[in-house]
């Protein structure tokens, strides 16, 4: 294989952002088909002989970790459908940073397996989970999903609580004409179960393609919602991409990501594998680099490290969501990874 110009130290990009914090799609199948991810019908799957194994993605771990990675979350599709999620969580939460600090390994789901679980997951070494939860009304959550699950995704949020999962939260993607009556509602469940909310802006990664920015909730309208009933005050926060709020009588917090309306780009330091092994900068990204060839075809660490450090790299300034000149991904959200 051809030598790349060795780069030295972390994944570090031109801007000066170092990439700690790595998102892993293990898989992109899910049992729910969301009405901004996924069609109804149709869906073309990647070959299972080309989902990265087990064995492959702790071995890109490892090497992302050397390279300064911190904290890892496991995405899909929907990852709990992948066979033994456990024994996957188990190889990752050996891992430590070369300083021989536990890697945090965190899960983005839909819940709706979690009852069963949560408490293997949690011994397996998971540390903390979110789940994706749109709307609270039985029918309304069907129309979303196109399952009549509600209740099980419910019972999984109480089981990860009741596993000592810590932070629970639960992800809300805004729509509007959607859900954005149910703001108040989210906020009212998030304080009684001591889970937090995290609100998102609706961001153009619908398998349909049919998003606009007129139905994007902003972020400050929720904030505005929420705060005229439980008043709220912000939260100083670092390089995660919520802001945060806590309840000013101490009822927990929120969070609300705000891609659309107020991009978050220059203190992102996340990168993302697909299933498949393709390598990403950022969600948005238009061009990916394979590491599955690489991998299968004998390459080193250190050539694998190089590939990588080349490509954050090079890593660009931010998406352009809502400019002329924004290109939309071809892939959908559950192709490329929660």
């Amino acid at each position: 294989m051809g030598e790349l110009e060795p780069r030295p130290g972390p994944l570090v990009d031109t801007f000066g952002r170092t990439a700690r914090d790595l998102r892993i799609s293990i898989t992109d199948r899910c049992n729910f088909r969301c009405t901004y991810c996924m069609p109804e019908e149709g869906m073309q799957f990647v070959p299972r002989d080309e989902i990265l194994t087990f064995e492959e993605i702790a071995r890109l771990a490892e090497l992302f970790v050397e390279l300064g990675i911190e904290s890892i979350r496991l995405t899909g599709g929907e990852p709990t459908v992948r066979r033994d999620l456990h024994r996957l969580i188990s190889m990752l939460s050996a891992l430590r940073t070369p300083d021989g600090r536990q890697v945090e390994i965190s899960l983005t789901t839909n819940g709706s397996t979690l009852a069963r679980q949560a408490e293997l997951l949690r011994h397996a070494g998971l540390t903390r989970v979110n789940v994706s939860l749109d709307s609270l009304r039985a029918d309304r959550f069907l129309a979303i999903t196109r399952r009549d699950a509600l209740e099980d995704v419910l019972s999984g949020i109480d089981a990860a609580v009741s596993a000592g999962l810590d932070p629970v939260k639960v992800n809300a993607v805004a729509v509007r004409g959607q859900n954005e009556d149910e703001i108040l509602d989210f906020a009212a469940y998030g304080r009684s179960k001591g889970v937090q909310i995290r609100f998102i802006e609706y961001m153009p990664l619908d398998a349909s393609g049919t998003w606009s920015l007129d139905q994007v909730v902003a972020a400050d309208e929720i904030v505005r919602t929420i705060d005229a009933v439980y008043p709220l005050e912000p939260v100083v926060h670092g390089s995660e991409p919520a802001s945060r709020w806590r309840y000013a009588d101490g009822g927990g917090e929120i969070g609300v990501i705000a891609s659309v309306t107020k991009p978050f780009c220059g203190d992102c330091d996340r990168v993302r594998l697909t299933a498949e092994g393709k390598f990403l900068t950022c969600l948005f990204a238009i061009e990916e680099l394979d590491l599955r060839h690489p991998l299968r075809s004998g390459a080193s660490d250190a050539h694998l490290a190089e590939l990588l450090k080349d490509a954050v790299y090079g890593k660009w300034s931010g998406h352009r969501i809502g400019r002329v000149d924004f290109v939309r991904p071809t892939r959908s959200m559950s192709q490329i990874g929660g």
